[in-house]
């Protein structure tokens, strides 16, 4: 961890939490008010909506990739010049992707910003932990997590706004002046830190094989079944992948500090939150790519009013929060998980139903309960993964859960893009009943979560959740 000095009072540790914080409210700003923008970033384009899968896919590539390197660039960099940097980058990418006049274009900016965004999400975190007395961390850490709970929320509604009054780039542009604040308040109030020099060497050769891999995996999903590439690309790709993931795996057990350590999955409750997590992001990652082409496209609704409805999953995740504690200490982590990750398979499919005829307040009704369940399915998924993971391996574990959270979104927008190809058919219209095989696909895959989940002791995690034993 970087080496700053704690924060000498409660003002200076708030001050430095909402700094980066404000900064990491862009990121998440931008990323759900470009989902709402998607069918009219198609039009402007003249690209079929299914290829604008990319522009999300793009950017959740980048973070998987250069995530692993963050920690360790803030050690020998110092966090405060590494995060200010990842700033900079982040909004390069976003005046470039304004700029944009193709799909291509977009994605390459995209990627950009992801290079960016990969840096600021690990590297916030530690600031806030390094510069923060710890009876003070449960406060700075409220401050923190704000941006994840607010930016759902206001991204779709200011996008809906934005391309109901101005043109597309908009939705990029409105980062510039944000983040050129976020920019100040970092400089102003976030402390210094030293770089360390005695750090070990990078794992170089982990990073690129580590990435070539992923990277493979995850453009062979984008690109399967709607000729973005020819089959023999195709092929290559995923042979490449599979040769290079094998090739980590072995010189991986004789690196002192592997990019991603993989022998943190010995962990029963690390093992069950990476691999029902992933499950579970390979469903409802789609969503954020589905429901805007049903909404504006198959039901021609308008980007406002279909913002408004996305709206309600951001509502009930943020409802979810002060209960989720709670269940934990009652149920304990296996019914909890098990429980909440059937009823989120339920209600990521249920949108595969809304049809002309559905009334406006049953779909953010059901969006609101989707959004409760799951955010009650990820914190108790997030919190045990910890539980057994010793104290010195918690970054590394915090990284390798980090890249394959992204990758499983990734995936889970491919996987979604393919199903809707395959209900549409060749040239085929979106119309609304060409959702149901989507959302029904990707409610299925959550549920493949479940056997994960339940595999776990009933006693898992009972010293974090505070259950007492004797009652399970």
């Amino acid at each position: 961890m970087p080496d700053q000095s704690p924060a000498s009072s409660p003002l200076a540790t708030r001050l430095i939490s909402i700094a980066v914080a404000s900064a990491l409210l862009m990121e998440f700003i931008d990323s759900t008010a470009l989902s709402t923008a998607l069918p009219t970033l198609s039009r402007a384009f003249a690209v079929d909506p299914i290829h604008l899968k990319l522009a999300l896919t793009s950017y959740i590539l980048a973070l998987a990739v250069f995530t692993p390197a963050s920690g360790w660039a803030a050690e020998r960099f110092g966090a405060r010049r590494v995060f200010l940097s990842a700033m900079v980058v982040f909004l390069l990418g976003s005046a470039l992707c304004g700029q944009s006049r193709s799909l291509e274009a977009l994605v390459a900016s995209r990627i950009v910003q992801g290079i960016g965004g990969a840096m600021m999400t690990p590297v916030a975190r530690l600031i806030v932990v390094g510069a923060t007395p710890k009876d003070k961390l449960l406060t700075a850490m409220g401050w923190f997590t704000m941006p994840a709970l607010v930016g759902p929320l206001i991204g779709p509604p200011i996008a809906g706004l934005v391309l109901s009054v101005a043109e597309w780039p908009w939705i990029f542009y409105i980062n510039l002046p944000v983040g050129l604040l976020g920019v100040i308040a970092v400089r102003r109030f976030v402390p210094k830190s030293e770089p360390k020099r005695d750090l070990g060497r990078f794992d170089t050769l982990g990073f690129v094989l580590s990435a070539l891999a992923v990277s493979g995996l995850v453009v062979v999903a984008e690109t399967a079944g709607v000729n973005l590439l020819p089959p023999w690309a195709q092929i290559t790709l995923l042979a490449l992948s599979v040769a290079c993931g094998t090739i980590y795996l072995r010189i991986a057990k004789r690196t002192g500090r592997p990019i991603l350590d993989l022998t943190l999955l010995r962990y029963p409750t690390f093992r069950a939150s990476l691999v029902g997590g992933t499950l579970v992001r390979l469903g409802i990652g789609a969503s954020p790519f589905l429901m805007p082409l049903l909404l504006q496209v198959a039901l021609g609704w308008s980007p406002l009013k279909a913002s408004v409805v996305t709206l309600a999953t951001g509502v009930g995740v943020l409802v979810a929060r002060p209960f989720a504690t709670a269940g934990l200490k009652r149920f304990g982590f296996r019914t909890s998980l098990a429980v909440f990750v059937t009823l989120t398979a339920l209600f990521t499919a249920a949108p595969g139903f809304f049809g002309p005829a559905t009334p406006m307040a049953v779909m953010m009704v059901a969006l609101t309960l989707g959004g409760f369940c799951r955010s009650n399915q990820f914190i108790a998924a997030n919190t045990i993964a910890y539980a057994d993971v010793p104290e010195t391996s918690t970054a590394a574990a915090s990284t390798l859960s980090a890249v394959t959270q992204q990758v499983g979104l990734a995936l889970g927008v491919s996987f979604g893009g393919i199903m809707l190809h395959l209900a549409r058919g060749a040239g085929g219209a979106l119309t609304p009943d060409r959702f149901t095989l989507p959302f029904v696909a990707i409610g299925l895959v959550t549920l493949l979560a479940l056997p994960v989940y339940l595999s776990l002791d009933k006693d898992a995690g009972a010293a974090i959740s505070g259950r007492n034993r004797a009652s399970a």
